[in-house]
């Protein structure tokens, strides 16, 4: 009710302080229209107050400032131009200052110059849409979609903008109302002032909000004709995607059949596990190839780099290429299988062991208990690898090259130049055999099969004895087919087995390094043969 009463104090005195411009007096006012302006006024107010509040209502009056520190400086300039040419004192001073004063204004002109062409500056200009995304791969997809989500919150934020600004248009034109009927209750040039610029604010956010809904419509077209055309690029790549997709999904199925169809018509699984590996190979090496040509958009360029680089890279990954070509020759000649025993010698060292794996670079063998560890190395069970390029440089014996699973094994047993060497080589041979039987056939099989594909011009695998005058007696060497595997184990069971053999015989003696000493009747008794004796046998000099 105060507040009623103070805004009807300040109407009346207004109305009276301005009686003389407008001819009328506050008398010729009914106590009725003093309370409508008041209520009138207390509305007008209130729209003051969410106008003042708003961003751009603060923009609109940059403007005007701008306007308004425009004039100024084009007085500024009419004065310093009717000045300059004066040479009297007074007004060279007078020039300086205006200098000075325009300078300054110029600089404030600066600070709000992005409000000279519009009421509420450069918030009538939309975002620049950036260039259309390449999508070239799959990646890119995820890409294209955060663009088009860009896009939508640009339009959004515009078409935001422009609600703003309609609201403010709405509230403009309520208190225009308001003014309007302030100023046909009364007479006074103060209403009738206020508005003429508030319709001045109409006439100015009206072109505003103009400029921007047509904006709007343009910019909300254009958007949606760049979010059509990356809709497009999106189902563009996502068809070749599944293209290249169901290429892939096929070579793999056909991958997968054929090792189902090797492993149905091929029983070793050694063979098999080789067969896979080079199907892997080359299903990596298809895929990679697809993938590179697919997305690569220039294939051209990508020849010409690797083209310059691999002399380079052949320089200093030389050892690594030569693996890879060693690695090629092993899958595709055979002469290496997983789970073939090998043997490698190295600088003098020499290895005999199983395969575990061939990789890219790589050998790795498990070494294994053999006559070899036995003979030099004297421990086992350590994991070789050896580099694929060494095919190339060093020797690679296969004791089970293509299906062979047995090697010759000898036993060399030596016996007394007045033994009975035959019966001796009689009982080592029916050793030999009786032990080695099994392998034999096993051998006649597997000979009679590599024969169909290679010249092999001694293919019988019977225990053979022979027999050779050595220093120290005859020496009966046996040689039989033993498992690949196990050449120990059997070696073992010949060995014991024969000297059994040849203990039993009474006229065959094991023979060693021995000397014969054949003394004569002389007067010197056996004790000169003591060393230490004067002129004893035994002794130097």
């Amino acid at each position: 009710m105060k507040k009623i009463l103070s805004i009807f104090v300040f109407v009346f005195v207004s109305l009276f302080a301005m009686a003389d411009e407008q001819n009328t007096s506050i008398e010729n006012l009914s106590l009725l229209a003093l309370k409508d302006i008041s209520s009138l006024e207390q509305e007008v107010e209130d729209i003051n107050k969410k106008l003042n509040d708003n961003i751009w209502i603060k923009r609109y009056k940059n403007y005007l400032l701008y306007k308004t520190m425009q004039q100024q400086l084009y007085e500024l300039n009419s004065k310093y131009d009717k000045y300059k040419n004066r040479k009297e004192n007074k007004y060279q001073e007078l020039t300086r200052q205006l200098k000075n004063k325009i300078n300054i204004k110029k600089r404030e002109l600066e600070l709000v110059e992005q409000y000279k062409e519009s009421p509420i500056g450069n918030k009538i200009k939309p975002k620049e849409i950036s260039s259309l995304p390449k999508v070239t791969n799959p990646f890119s997809i995820v890409e294209a979609f955060s663009y088009k989500k860009q896009l939508q919150a640009q339009k959004n934020q515009y078409t935001q903008n422009k609600n703003y600004i309609k609201d403010i248009y709405k509230l403009i034109i309520q208190k225009n109302d308001l003014l309007q009927k302030m100023d046909s209750i009364s007479d006074s040039k103060y209403y009738h002032d206020r508005l003429l610029a508030s319709k001045e604010y109409q006439k100015d956010f009206e072109l505003v909000l103009d400029i921007v809904s047509t904006t709007d419509n343009l910019y909300s077209k254009k958007i949606n004709r760049v979010s059509l055309e990356v809709n497009e690029l999106i189902v563009d790549e996502t068809s070749r995607t599944l293209k290249i997709l169901f290429v892939i999904i096929v070579l793999v199925g056909l991958s997968i059949g054929l090792r189902k169809l090797f492993k149905r018509y091929i029983d070793e699984d050694d063979r098999h596990y080789t067969i896979n590996k080079i199907i892997n190979f080359i299903l990596v090496i298809l895929i990679i190839f697809i993938l590179l040509f697919s997305y690569i958009e220039n294939a051209s360029y990508l020849v010409t780099f690797l083209g310059f680089a691999s002399a380079g890279i052949a320089i200093a990954l030389k050892d690594w290429f030569m693996s890879i070509f060693g690695w090629m020759v092993i899958m595709t000649s055979g002469s290496i299988n997983v789970g073939d025993r090998i043997k490698v010698t190295r600088s003098g060292l020499e290895v005999v062991g199983d395969v575990l794996d061939i990789s890219m670079f790589k050998i790795s063998i498990r070494e294994d208990i053999t006559l070899t560890s036995y003979m030099k190395n004297r421990r086992s069970g350590r994991v070789f690898f050896v580099p694929n390029n060494y095919v190339f440089t060093d020797l690679i014996a296969n004791y089970t090259y293509d299906s062979m699973r047995t090697v010759w094994d000898s036993i060399d047993l030596y016996i007394t130049f007045d033994s009975n060497y035959e019966k001796a080589v009689s009982l080592a041979t029916q050793v030999a055999k009786k032990h080695s039987i099994g392998y034999t056939e096993l051998a006649k099989k597997r000979l009679d099969k590599l024969r169909t594909k290679y010249v092999l011009r001694s293919a019988n695998p019977e225990p053979r004895i022979f027999s050779f005058l050595e220093p120290y007696g005859i020496v009966i060497s046996t040689w039989y087919m033993t498992n690949s595997y196990a050449t120990l184990s059997l070696r073992s069971k010949v060995s014991m087995a024969i000297l059994s053999e040849f203990l039993k015989a009474d006229d065959i003696s094991i023979a060693y390094p021995t000397q014969t000493l054949r003394v004569s009747d002389t007067k010197f008794g056996s004790e000169v043969m003591l060393p230490g004796v004067h002129s004893g046998f035994f002794d130097g000099g």
